[in-house]
C-alpha cells in the first residue's frame, strides 16, 4: 500500500459505500495510519491509496504517539455546513503543493466507526476543513477542484509536474497504465482479492 500522487486515477474514482467490516479493513485502517504518519498528514481517504471504498482515518494531532486522537470512519456524509472561510490547505497526493481554499467552517458529519455504529460530528476550523477534505476525496474530488483563478493559475506549473512524474513512472513502468488501474480498481470494488494500483510516497509537511 502506499500513497498515490496526482494524477492516478485512483484520485478520481466515486468511492463505493462499504458494507461489510472485516478483518482486512482493520489491517488496511492500520496500513493507512502507519502510510499517514510517515508523510506528516492529518487525515487519510482510501482513494489515495488506491481503494476504491468510503472509508477514511484521521489524527488531527499527526502524532503516532496520540493513539487516543485516531479515529476511522466509514461511508461517512456531510449533512450540514455552516460559514465560510479561507485558509491555506495541502494533499498528501499532491506533495508540496499549498494553496488557499475557501471551505465551510462548520460541518456536521454522521457516519460509522469500525464498530459499525452510528457516530454524528460536529467539526469547526481545521477539522471542519480536514472532513471537507477527505469526503471530497471519496467522491473523486479534488483540493485544486476548489481554488479559486489565484490559485489555480499558481499551480499550474507543479500540476504539470506532478504529470510529468507520474507519466515517467508510469513509463519506467513502476506503476500500471491507467487502463490497468480503472479496471483494478473495478475489480476489488466487486469484491476480488487483487492487489491495490498503487503508486509513489513521500514525506511532507502536516496537511489533510
Amino acid at each position: 500500500m502506499k500513497i498515490v500522487h496526482f494524477p492516478h486515477p485512483a484520485l478520481r474514482y466515486k468511492a463505493k459505500p462499504l458494507t461489510t467490516i472485516d478483518k482486512k479493513l482493520h489491517l488496511q485502517v492500520g496500513e493507512m495510519f502507519d502510510l499517514m504518519y510517515e508523510a506528516r498528514g492529518l487525515a487519510l481517504a482510501a482513494t489515495q491509496v488506491a481503494l476504491p471504498f468510503q472509508f477514511l482515518v484521521m489524527n488531527l494531532t499527526a502524532d503516532p504517539q496520540e493513539k487516543d486522537q485516531e479515529q476511522v470512519f466509514l461511508n461517512p456524509v456531510i449533512v450540514e455546513r455552516k460559514g465560510t472561510i479561507e485558509d491555506e490547505e495541502g494533499c498528501l497526493s499532491f506533495p508540496g503543493l499549498f494553496q488557499k481554499v475557501r471551505r465551510a467552517k462548520t460541518v456536521k458529519v454522521h457516519a460509522y466507526n469500525l464498530k459499525g455504529e452510528p457516530v454524528e460530528i460536529e467539526a469547526h476550523d481545521l477539522a471542519a476543513r480536514a472532513w471537507q477534505h477527505e469526503i471530497d476525496h471519496l467522491h473523486g474530488v479534488l483540493f485544486i477542484d476548489k481554488m479559486g483563478p489565484v490559485a489555480r493559475l499558481a499551480s499550474r506549473g507543479a500540476l504539470k509536474e506532478f504529470e510529468r512524474e507520474f507519466r515517467k513512472a508510469q513509463e519506467r513502468g513502476e506503476i500500471p497504465e491507467n487502463v490497468e488501474i480503472e479496471r483494478l480498481l473495478a475489480r476489488l470494488e466487486a469484491g476480488e482479492d487483487v492487489p491495490p494500483p498503487s503508486g509513489s510516497k513521500e514525506s511532507a509537511e502536516p496537511r489533510p
